[in-house]
């Protein structure tokens, strides 16, 4: 369960890097609370059809801080969180156990030990604050936040760099957070 919570933390600090400019900068409006029926329709967007009918959706607990609570049992290996309502996006997402694992290593602010390659989806898109930063919770003075098509994340592979750019694009593959230990590819899907 902690490494649920550490993914979840993740996505309520940095969100997920993104391909083109939203409109507005700055904090994100509010979003409306969600029923535990819309958190588990919300996580279950994430990935195909065929990955979420299996998955466990975690969500947050009730007050900061607290236990991720289990909002549906998963029988295979895959786990699914709702839209973030820290983010101007609806941006729910499933991830693999390696994708996982690769979330919780950088929460915890240390350096990923994948031996395999992770996968995660993001088929609703998403939205953060910086393709370059993975610690960023707002955008950059004078930078608006950004906005990611759908997609999905390959994690613990090389990505060889003359082949794929940094510059978020929605048209092709690219590399979020290029140069860091938790540099990953984002592929959109649409």
């Amino acid at each position: 369960m902690n490494r649920y919570r550490l993914l979840l933390l993740f996505c309520l600090m940095t969100g997920f890097q993104v391909a083109s400019q939203a409109q507005g900068q700055g904090a994100p409006a509010a979003k409306a609370p969600m029923t535990n029926d819309v958190k588990i329709k919300s996580a279950l967007s994430a990935a195909p059809a065929g990955i979420a009918k299996d998955a466990a959706v975690m969500a947050p607990g009730a007050a900061a801080g607290a236990p991720m609570v289990e909002l549906k049992k998963g029988t295979n290996g895959w786990t699914c969180l709702p839209d973030d309502p820290a983010t101007p996006a609806s941006d729910p997402m499933c991830m693999d156990k390696i994708a996982m694992d690769w979330a919780g290593a950088l929460m915890g602010h240390t350096n990923p030990k994948i031996t395999a390659m992770g996968i995660g989806y993001m088929l609703a898109g998403g939205s953060t604050a910086d393709n370059d930063d993975p610690f960023a919770k707002q955008p950059k003075a004078g930078k608006q936040w950004l906005m990611e098509p759908p997609h999905l994340m390959i994690f613990g592979t090389k990505i060889d760099p003359a082949v794929y750019s940094n510059a978020p694009n929605t048209t092709r593959p690219w590399v979020m957070w290029k140069g860091t230990p938790y540099e990953h590819l984002m592929v959109p899907v649409k």
